[in-house]
């Protein structure tokens, strides 16, 4: 019931978001200037405040990092593994890949500061931006397009990872954040989720499922049951607690990311199939989260 408790809000905020993307008459241009508001003001403020302004524990963190990286290997793994069975070209395959280790920022955002307030947010922000330069290169590589260079351009301008890492330097050094600046980012930061929900849920859309249906189970399993599996796993042998343990076990349950269809758009890949699995692992996280939160220590 806990479990239940925190996620139906969330989901019901991202059928609010499928719903007003639909039949409230706003215009595309009205989605895309809220998504920009989201990515690179209202998230990097959340995340740079939950950061600066508390000590860190890098220590205990480093079992959740390696935990984190450990299941975005396992999605990449086992989705190159089972290219083969999917029934896709080469050109589908490599966007659709992605899919099956990317995560959605907001949902979890959203689940560890329900669970653990500040301390859960401060968590998941620091696995989030260890984990966004891993999945992005995973993404790149199948793609195949732009290679490493256009990689590291984009890591370098990604406002996520800048504002994580900023806020780990600030905290680290020990600065302290003046009350006015923590107000403001505070602000900030609670619309950054509720908002960042919504706009997940207007970009949900299975239009492009069509003959893909193998390929969206067997990639929608890896993403939404293998992954967590081993996040579980290696949480568990790693003796994570806490927050930590949530971060790893929740980003690795995650649904995949809105962001892997304009990725894939943008390098001239496939993007109805990717926004088909995007669709299809949030419909199907709706019944595995639960599951995966009631294991928590």
């Amino acid at each position: 019931m806990t479990a239940l408790a925190l996620l139906v809000p969330t989901f019901l905020l991202l059928a609010a978001g499928a719903v007003l993307r639909r039949w409230a008459g706003l215009g595309q241009g009205f989605w895309s200037d809220l998504e920009w508001l989201i990515y690179h003001i209202l998230f990097p403020a959340l995340l740079f405040g939950s950061l600066a302004g508390r000590p860190l524990e890098l220590g205990n963190a480093a079992g959740m990092i390696q935990t984190g990286a450990l299941s975005l290997a396992a999605g990449m793994l086992l989705a190159w593994l089972g290219r083969g069975w999917t029934g896709l070209s080469r050109q589908d395959f490599a966007s659709a890949f992605q899919c099956a280790f990317r995560f959605n920022s907001y949902i979890g955002f959203a689940i560890l500061g329900g669970l653990y307030g500040d301390r859960g947010v401060a968590a998941f922000a620091i696995l989030a931006g260890f984990m966004v330069p891993l999945a992005n290169l995973g993404a790149v590589w199948a793609l195949a397009r732009h290679g490493q260079q256009g990689l590291l351009r984009e890591l370098a301008r990604n406002p996520l990872v800048l504002s994580t890492f900023a806020g780990l330097a600030w905290s680290l050094a020990g600065w302290p954040l003046p009350q006015m600046a923590a107000t403001t980012l505070d602000f900030l930061g609670q619309a950054a989720l509720p908002m960042g929900l919504i706009a997940a849920g207007a970009g949900l859309h299975l239009s492009g499922l069509g003959g893909h249906v193998p390929a969206v189970l067997y990639l929608g399993l890896v993403k939404l049951m293998a992954v967590p599996a081993v996040a579980f796993a290696s949480a568990t042998w790693t003796g994570l607690q806490g927050p930590y343990f949530a971060a790893a076990l929740v980003l690795a349950a995650l649904p995949t990311a809105s962001s892997a269809y304009i990725l894939a758009v943008r390098m001239g890949g496939d993007g109805r199939i990717v926004a088909a699995l995007i669709a299809a692992t949030t419909l199907g996280a709706t019944l595995t989260l639960p599951l995966w939160l009631t294991l928590l220590p």
